[in-house]
């Protein structure tokens, strides 16, 4: 219930009532009284995560390919689209992870440490830990938003290092690709900074830091030219309302990949993929099974 409220909050803009105040303090005083059990850690520490697996799926003894899960900024893996998206995987035999990125939530670490560059070897730790688990047969990424930036660099770094296993598959949802250039005109959603001499962070929505770190090494990203190692199967999905990622994002990451990339377009969807939500899981299934 958390989640979908911060969700609105975040990309819908609906104002911050004091309800959702008291709901959030709730969560953070839970995540700080109850410890974790965490099996993997990326750099700032534990990573929360969900393994999803088919119905009477028994992994002593049986077999699956598995999708990794990695959601946007500020998001979560209980945030739309990923809990649905998981279901719909589970219910066409393919098995998931979806997990909360370092600073996230159920995750250890702060949101102000947070950088794409640690996302990924979030990514890689995850990458490791499905790699490991016996039932699985075949590993694909996918990314919404930034996690697209993330799940893309993840996979070219994955191919260029010469691992043995490679992603099967790689799905991005409105991959943010837009997070360079917001970091080098020095303008994030609502909050304006000299790109040249960041503050020490700045506030998104209010609430939500972004540090010093984040921005510069942002700027200093090669998204395109690290996400174009990867050479197998890439499916693009954007929607047609989406007014956070422009499409010549996914445009671009499709000049990227060539041939080996499609893009579809959902009519009426937005960024959040809160329209068209079962479309969208239908179109990552059909591409992953």
């Amino acid at each position: 219930m958390f989640g979908i409220t911060l969700q609105f909050i975040i990309l819908n803009f609906i104002p911050f009532t004091m309800k959702t105040f008291i709901t959030l303090l709730l969560v953070l005083f839970s995540t700080a009284l109850f410890a974790k059990d965490y099996q993997v850690y990326g750099p700032q520490g534990g990573l929360a995560m969900t393994v999803t697996l088919p119905k009477g799926f028994n992994p002593d003894v049986d077999t699956c390919s598995m999708v990794i899960l990695m959601h946007g900024i500020f998001a979560s893996e209980d945030i739309l689209p990923m809990p649905t998206i998981a279901k719909k995987l589970a219910q066409a035999g393919v098995a998931s992870i979806r997990f909360d990125f370092g600073g996230h939530w159920d995750s250890e670490g702060e949101m102000q440490r947070m950088t794409i560059e640690k996302e990924i070897a979030d990514a890689m730790a995850i990458w490791q830990y499905a790699k490991s688990l016996p039932y699985v047969t075949r590993i694909g990424l996918l990314g919404h938003s930034q996690g697209g930036v993330v799940a893309a660099m993840t996979a070219g770094r994955i191919a260029a290092s010469g691992d043995e296993e490679q992603p099967y598959s790689l799905a991005l949802i409105a991959p943010g690709s837009v997070v360079k250039d917001a970091c080098l005109r020095g303008r994030f959603f609502s909050a304006k900074f000299d790109p040249k001499n960041p503050p020490e962070y700045i506030k998104c929505f209010g609430m939500m830091k972004l540090g010093r770190e984040y921005i510069l090494t942002t700027q200093q990203l090669d998204i395109y030219g690290t996400a174009s190692h990867y050479k197998g199967k890439v499916r693009l999905i954007h929607g047609s309302k989406d007014k956070i990622v422009p499409l010549s994002c996914s445009e671009d990451f499709k000049a990227t990949y060539g041939d080996a990339a499609e893009l579809i377009i959902v009519k009426g969807e937005n960024h959040m993929i809160s329209l068209k939500t079962r479309r969208v899981a239908d179109l990552v299934v059909e591409f992953f099974k």
